[in-house]
């Protein structure tokens, strides 16, 4: 008895592990869709290099990504610019307080090299959020 109750909470922590992951996973994608959808623009827009757009509006190539791969976005988005012609967009999702420290990062960086990047955020309490009990 004592190794089939063990089972069954390992069994339950892997399947809670694995919709914890799948949801984190989701949580930038369902931001992405809400936005894009909004903006009027294309989900993960295939470029001839066979890297993807998270949204390709009518004026912007727009990188979405949380607030600490601020980053990361600013190459992608540049590189989805040059590809697209459109101009470079970021939209950063803003979780919790200190990304707030990190929009002010991004943008000292984009006007220091005078970048080309505009800035968007999200903030996640204005957007519902998804299920959390969804495994898929």
């Amino acid at each position: 008895i004592m190794s089939l109750n063990h089972n069954v909470i390992l069994c339950s922590l892997f399947i809670f592990g694995v919709a914890t992951v799948s949801y984190a996973k989701k949580t930038e994608s369902y931001f992405q869709h809400q936005w894009c959808h909004i903006e009027g623009g294309q989900t993960e827009y295939t470029l001839p290099d066979r890297t993807r757009i998270d949204c390709l509006t009518e004026s912007h190539a727009v990188e979405v990504d949380f607030a600490h791969k601020w980053a990361e976005a600013i190459g992608q988005s540049l590189h989805y610019s040059l590809m697209s012609g459109k101009r470079a967009g970021i939209l950063l999702i803003l979780r919790k307080p200190h990304d707030e420290l990190l929009l002010k990062r991004i943008q000292s960086v984009i006007h220091h090299f005078n970048l080309p990047i505009d800035v968007f955020t999200l903030n996640t309490e204005d957007y519902p959020r998804p299920p959390q009990n969804s495994l898929n």
